[in-house]
């Protein structure tokens, strides 16, 4: 999933970055409200979390103007204003969820997944495909009830994949919420986590279960004998 990190603080901004990275997001950032916009306008996001206190526009104003025109896209508030007014505010303006500072950034990471799960119109943390089953809570991907260890790039291109198993993903479409806006689209890098992910299933069930249809993209084959095209 591809998050937007929208702080002016420069130094809180890079620990969220960091630490969303770290738990396998592709985080852009951005330092004031004009850019948060820009960015949101040019990129393809599934989540923004959202200071208040910007420069240039606060972030009533990049949610109102977001608002506009969308109404489903995800925005988190992260702010330290903790008066309820505010909170009201920001709800009633648009906001999905609010979170005040100091936060706990385990917490954070809850309500981003809680989000991301909506988006995705989950009841259950849990996918299954195939004899793949992921536990996103407990970050495990269990292959025939043996757990399968992944990085986490392959963790979450098999994510997005289990997300959607009936439609082929195109490269451009997994690079624009696993990797973030930096991504080269014409490096060789997501087919190398592909063709790795690719073989450490393969080891497990005893067939491709990722296939390649040429010029197009990539999709979960369901079961065995299927044809890759």
């Amino acid at each position: 999933m591809k998050l937007l990190v929208v702080e002016d603080d420069s130094d809180l901004r890079s620990a969220l970055v960091e630490g969303l990275r770290h738990s396998g997001y592709a985080v852009d950032e951005a330092e004031n409200g004009e850019d948060a916009l820009f960015q949101y306008e040019t990129e393809n996001y599934d989540l923004m979390i959202l200071d208040l206190n910007l420069p240039e526009r606060d972030g009533f104003s990049v949610l109102e103007k977001i608002r506009e025109a969308d109404l489903e896209f995800k925005v988190l508030i992260l702010s330290a204003r903790n008066q309820a007014e505010d909170k009201v505010r920001g709800l009633d303006v648009g906001a999905n969820d609010y979170l005040t500072k100091p936060f706990d950034f385990i917490e954070l990471e809850a309500r981003i997944r809680n989000l991301l799960r909506r988006q995705f119109i989950q009841e259950k943390t849990d996918l299954e495909v195939a004899g793949i089953k992921m536990s996103i809570d407990k970050n495990q991907v269990l292959v025939n009830e043996t757990e399968l260890k992944l990085t986490k790039k392959e963790f979450s291109i098999l994510r997005y994949l289990l997300m959607t198993p009936s439609k082929v993903v195109s490269q451009e479409e997994l690079i624009s919420h696993v990797w973030d806006s930096h991504a080269n689209q014409f490096s060789s890098s997501i087919r190398v986590h592909i063709a790795s992910l690719r073989k450490k299933l393969k080891e497990q069930l005893g067939y491709d279960v990722i296939g390649t249809k040429v010029g197009v993209g990539y999709y979960l084959v369901k079961e065995t004998g299927e044809e890759h095209v």
